[in-house]
Order: structure tokens, then C-alpha cells, then sequence
């Protein structure tokens, strides 16, 4: 089991590390750059722990990304239970809290439309276990428009499975650097997520999704409520 000591350090099984892995990728949308996190992303999909364990403490370190204290825990949870070395871990810089995005947003039915690409989303979702919605936005790139997919899966989804699917899928339609953030309903928020939710789309949804308490905290509840309601 997961769990939490009064130090703010988590200790973890092999899924869990693997799920505190995907927190920690999720919340660096924005942060780090396309082209790095859906590699890295796609490297946690395929099981490639002994990469990973250095390469992601690495990457934070190469572009002076600093984390939270929560999320430094689960980097450590990961990079431990992979057997990588806590020196790298503990060099990452820190931040009081997650950086507002610079990212800028492009409004519902304002930017490139629907197209082929969303069509072939729309019909993965229903038959992809775990997934309960589906949204797209655009996020201002060079030379133009950047597609961001988010996913909406069940607690016990496997969140980094679907993540490499999706970014497959995206490859496969000619996307270089798929953005692809699939998000449970006990992720932490994370503005970059809240602005890319305000300004999506929905793709498809399930019928039979529940739409959480809009009392509840977090990024899962939160969209789940914008995924329930487009």
C-alpha cells in the first residue's frame, strides 16, 4: 500500500511508483517541454523504470524545473523504488507551490475545429477500458496550434497505460509531440490542467460517468465536473 509518513516521504510498490510517476509527469504539463514529457511518458508506459529513475531527475535538474514538496515525495517514491539514487532527487530545485501557466489557451470554438484526428479519439474512448471522457483544446504554439487531449479515467485505470495509448495514437495521425494528460479523480490540481479544462472541448463522454461533489478538492473533481457538464 501507498503511504505517507509524518517526514512528507511516501514509500511505494511497484504500481504505486509507477503511479507516482504519472503525478509527477501530470504535473509537469507546461513545465517541461512537449517534445521530453511525452517521451518520458511514453517510457513509464512501456514499464521503462531503470530510464526513468534518472533520466526524469535529470530533466528537472537540466531545465531548472523546481517541484513541490509533495511532489519531490513521489519523484523519491518512484526513483527509489526503481533503484535509482536519492542524490539526484534531493539536487532537484524546490518550489513552494505549482507556477501559474504562461501557456495561453485558445477559447471553445474559437480556434482550428474538429477534425479527423478528434473523430478517431471520439471512437477510442468508448472502447478503451478506464476512460470516462475525453476533451481537446488548442494551446498557442510555433508555428501554430498545439493539441492538448485530456483524459478523464477511473481511479483504478491504469493512468500511465492510457497515456502511451493516447500518445501513440496521436503519433500514428502525424502529431510529433503528443500532449496528452490523463487525470484521475484524486490528482492534485494543477493550474496548467485547470486553464486547458476551461478552455476544452468534450470529445466524448460516458453516459453512465458520475460527476463528483463540487465540494470535493482536486484536479480529478474538478475535472470531472467540466467533462460531465461541456
Amino acid at each position: 500500500m501507498e503511504s505517507r509518513t509524518g517526514t512528507g516521504s511516501w514509500t511505494a510498490s511497484s504500481n504505486e511508483a509507477e503511479r507516482a510517476c504519472h503525478d509527477v509527469l501530470l504535473a509537469m504539463a507546461g513545465r517541461l517541454p512537449d517534445r521530453l514529457l511525452w517521451r518520458l511518458r511514453d517510457w513509464l508506459s512501456c514499464g521503462a523504470h531503470v530510464a526513468l529513475r534518472t533520466a526524469l531527475p535529470r530533466a528537472l535538474l537540466r531545465h531548472r524545473v523546481g517541484v513541490t514538496e509533495d511532489e519531490r515525495a513521489r519523484l523519491r517514491a518512484a526513483v527509489l523504488a526503481w533503484g535509482g539514487p536519492a542524490r539526484l532527487v534531493d539536487a532537484v530545485l524546490h518550489v513552494d507551490a505549482a507556477p501559474e501557466p504562461v501557456a495561453t489557451f485558445t477559447e471553445p470554438g474559437a480556434g482550428p475545429g474538429w477534425d479527423d484526428t478528434d473523430l478517431v479519439l471520439r471512437a477510442l474512448a468508448p472502447v478503451t477500458a478506464g476512460v470516462t471522457a475525453i476533451r481537446r483544446t488548442w494551446r498557442a504554439g510555433s508555428p501554430g496550434p498545439v493539441r492538448i487531449v485530456l483524459v478523464a479515467a477511473d481511479a483504478g485505470a491504469d493512468h500511465a497505460a492510457l497515456a502511451g495509448a493516447v500518445q501513440r495514437a496521436l503519433r500514428a495521425r502525424g502529431e510529433a509531440d503528443p500532449c496528452v494528460e490523463v487525470l484521475g479523480p484524486t490528482a492534485a490540481a494543477a493550474p496548467y490542467h485547470r486553464a486547458a479544462l476551461a478552455a476544452s472541448e468534450v470529445l466524448w463522454r460516458s453516459s453512465e460517468g458520475r460527476v463528483p461533489s463540487p465540494t470535493r478538492a482536486g484536479l480529478g473533481a474538478q475535472a470531472g465536473e467540466l467533462v460531465g457538464h461541456g
